[in-house]
């Protein structure tokens, strides 16, 4: 088939990659020729592992393209993919102008028949607005139908998640354009139609609810492993070994059921208010998932809490390094990343910041460079030295395996606070560490 995509993040970039991978003609439309150009170059504007290779092999094999232009690709295209930004607005409601402006180009530049696809996260009801716009801005002869097809991808785990995916979501109700769909993405689904385990096939407004029940669904996880950690703590249990316990019986599940510093990254902070701000579309007010935000706020601000008791309830004119910008290990994404509220207010509170990210530090720079007392450093051992206190605030894997004994030596003093617990305090202890987790 020949596929447009119009937009280049995430969704959009790694999705039409492995299309084009799996043997489709895809075009990307892009809005920035900087970005376009540098694309067609080979140059990547987010960090995702093997992107760059996929991307590289599909343009040279032709498969994939990069343009400004809507009328050839969308003209020759059987499938269109809507993945463009939907940031929330102060009300919390996604901001769709965006996806309708979108809407309107494609629909001038309609040729035949097309299936057009939302695949941004959108509230109920988008879709239908597209469809309307679409009919409005299109010629006489061109004929389309719609569909919400809602992505589920892991930032750092994309390409896998997009070639292996735990299902297939297809809203419409046009069985022709289910069809199409199915075809299209028949490669990476297991099974015949009929396998529900793979293939969902629902109405549209399902589709759209499905993508944000799911996010808030796991943000509500990662909130109540908080709330179980904070009440851990103080009761003397190991929320560790309690939320193990918990995620051994198949009806819950471990995923997603660990406490640490908060979520953050471009879905689970906007798609939980989105939903809240819908919900108040419709006469309810969903009370669980404004205490889901609450919980996760105080989550980052339990970290600052935790590092003035450790410096003696004084962050005033003390060295602090961290460790992780990113919201989570394998990208360089920092939207919403618990790192900027802790480091902001630790500089609040006089404490002077050193930090450190592995592949994030060009994005922290541009959100957080300006601010009085940050510094960056290009190793996690020059975040350590002369530091009164190092903060872990991401995962990755190269924290993990870090030379204690090297950090403790380069300190001032040798203290800990492990805000993703990737250490255990005996380890930690045993070398001097004064150690802090969450929930131990």
């Amino acid at each position: 088939m020949t596929v447009t995509f119009i937009g280049h993040g995430y969704v959009g970039l790694v999705t039409a990659a492995v299309f084009a991978d799996l043997g489709n003609t895809v075009w990307v439309i892009g809005h920035t020729p900087e970005k376009i150009a540098n694309l067609k170059k080979g140059i990547i504007p987010i960090y995702e592992p093997g992107l760059e290779e996929l991307v590289k092999r599909n343009v040279d094999a032709g498969r994939l393209q990069f343009t400004l232009d809507y009328k050839p690709a969308i003209a020759e295209s059987d499938v269109i993919f809507i993945a463009v930004g939907t940031p929330p607005r102060p009300t919390g409601e996604a901001d769709l102008s965006v996806v309708f402006d979108v809407a309107r180009k494609v629909g001038e530049n309609l040729a035949g028949y097309t299936v057009v696809i939302t695949k941004s996260t959108v509230p109920v009801g988008t879709n239908k607005k597209v469809q309307e716009i679409i009919e409005k801005a299109k010629n006489g002869k061109a004929l389309f139908d719609i569909a919400s097809v809602p992505e589920f991808l892991r930032e750092g785990q994309a390409i896998s998640d997009t070639r292996h995916p735990d299902r297939v979501v297809i809203g419409t109700e046009s069985e022709k354009a289910e069809d199409i769909l199915y075809n299209l993405h028949k490669p990476i689904i297991e099974g015949g139609k009929g396998d529900k385990s793979r293939l969902v096939l629902t109405t549209i407004e399902s589709a759209e609810m499905i993508k944000y029940a799911s996010n808030a669904f796991l943000a509500t996880k990662i909130s109540y492993a908080n709330a179980i950690a904070r009440l851990s703590e103080r009761a003397g249990a190991d929320a560790l070994a309690v939320l193990e316990a918990m995620g051994l019986d198949k009806r819950i599940g471990t995923a997603f059921l660990q406490p640490g510093a908060g979520y953050g990254g471009s879905c689970f902070p906007k798609d939980v208010k989105a939903l809240v701000a819908i919900a108040k579309d419709y006469d309810y007010d969903f009370g669980i998932l404004k205490e889901v935000e609450e919980v996760n706020k105080q989550a980052m601000l339990d970290i600052v809490r935790k590092a003035q008791e450790m410096l003696d309830g004084d962050l005033k004119e003390k060295k602090i390094g961290v460790l992780g910008l990113s919201f989570k290990p394998d990208t360089d994404d920092m939207r919403d990343a618990p790192s900027i509220i802790i480091i902001n207010e630790l500089l609040e509170k006089g404490a002077s910041v050193r930090a450190f990210d592995p592949i994030a530090l060009k994005n922290a720079k541009r959100i957080l460079g300006d601010a009085r007392g940050l510094s960056f450093t290009e190793s996690e051992y020059d975040v350590a030295r002369d530091a009164d206190l190092l903060i872990i605030l991401t995962e990755w894997n190269e924290f993990r395996q870090m030379d204690l004994g090297k950090i403790k030596m380069l300190m001032k003093t040798p203290r800990l606070l492990d805000g993703r617990n990737i250490y255990s305090p005996w380890q930690a202890q045993e070398l001097g560490f004064s150690y802090k987790g969450v929930g131990r």
